[in-house]
């Protein structure tokens, strides 16, 4: 995860200090502006001189009037040699230079699934906290860091604890999941039962995808694997009345969570979300959750999106997160959202369910 993200950041942090001193002249030009310098330079440190020699004589004499003058006001004076590493160690980043700078690292993120409004909203926040300030030529690189990883830090959502959610609300715990078809939705709510089940949490699962071919025999391939009732109909069957069935079902027998499985028919986009929003309107869920491929990149983040919009997600599951090596999926839907991320699949086993770390998530980048 992040692998072709994290080794060019790598690159552009080591790069950034002589990005930063780069001057696209003629050489004409550069040698006009070096010899104007040169004089420019001499003069202003021949003046500081001078200037710092005067103040230390003064200061000194200060410094002979007693120890308890000294005593009340100890001040810490730097010194001339001290005053000129200042000066000439540090380096201010003037907003056209962040530009250039930048129009780098957006180029690193847009490769890596990196949405173009969040990459914005990263150019904006470094904008803000790096130009025009006094940076020393030591720390650019860990500046440059540093900004990047509070940006991220705070569009990634620190994740609510989906388990507690469930053990803590009296009676009936409803999720309806939300996703395209081969996004891996059927197989993450399959997950979801098996780690409930590992924390002593019933569970029953609804074919309410009656439109894909297949989608019910998978559920209860599922369901008999983890020994968890699966309620369903038939194909082409009113989704709703399946949710609703399920809901029964729990009640009747005293299970605690209701898993409720849709359909993922983007090409008819319409219908799709009448139906989506009937299933909610019936089900009253309590946690309506978007399952997302995050090799996608952006198609993920405008799914994300689109559900987001018109049925209100509450949480994410990203899925197929062991294979996506360049990352942005996460980053971008956790802001186009602004909804958290609760677990990252790994793998196709019922235990691949990952629980989503925002801290991993800056370490892997090389933030952390």
């Amino acid at each position: 995860m992040f692998k072709f993200l994290k080794d060019k950041l790598k690159g552009f942090f080591k790069s950034a200090e002589e990005k930063i001193e780069e001057k696209p002249l003629t050489r004409e030009e550069r040698r006009e502006i070096e010899e104007k310098e040169k004089k420019e330079k001499i003069r202003e440190e021949s003046k500081e001189v001078v200037e710092t020699l005067v103040k230390s004589v003064e200061e000194q004499k200060e410094e002979e009037k007693g120890v308890e003058e000294t005593e009340e006001k100890p001040e810490k004076r730097e010194g001339f040699f001290a005053r000129l590493q200042k000066k000439f160690g540090t380096v201010r980043l003037s907003e056209e230079k962040f530009d250039e700078l930048f129009s780098s690292l957006e180029l690193l993120m847009l490769e890596n699934n990196v949405a173009f409004e969040v990459v914005e909203k990263i150019k904006k926040d470094m904008k803000k906290s790096l130009v025009d300030i006094e940076i020393k030529k030591a720390n650019l690189e860990q500046e440059l860091k540093n900004s990047l990883k509070k940006t991220i830090s705070e569009i990634l959502i620190e994740p609510f604890d989906l388990i507690e959610k469930i053990e803590n609300k009296q009676g009936l715990f409803v999720i309806v999941f939300f996703g395209i078809n081969g996004s891996g939705k059927t197989t993450t709510i399959a997950k979801i039962a098996s780690l409930l089940k590992q924390k002593g949490i019933s569970s029953v699962l609804a074919a309410s995808d009656t439109f894909r071919a297949a989608s019910i025999e998978q559920l209860m391939k599922h369901g008999d694997a983890l020994k968890t009732k699966v309620i369903h109909q038939s194909y082409g069957a009113d989704p709703a009345a399946v949710a609703y069935d399920a809901i029964q079902y729990a009640k009747a027998h005293h299970i605690k969570a209701v898993l409720i499985d849709t359909a993922g028919r983007m090409h008819t986009k319409g219908n799709l979300l009448r139906e989506m929003d009937k299933i909610v309107r019936v089900a009253k869920p309590d946690f309506k959750i978007f399952v997302g491929e995050s090799i996608t990149g952006n198609d993920a983040t405008e799914q994300a999106r689109n559900f987001n919009n018109v049925i209100g997600i509450d949480g994410i599951i990203l899925s197929k997160q062991d294979v996506d090596e360049r990352g942005g999926t996460a980053i971008s839907v956790g802001y186009i959202t602004g909804k958290p991320i609760l677990y990252l699949g790994t793998g196709q086993n019922y235990e691949s369910l990952e629980k989503f770390n925002k801290n991993k998530i800056l370490v892997n980048l090389g933030l952390e």
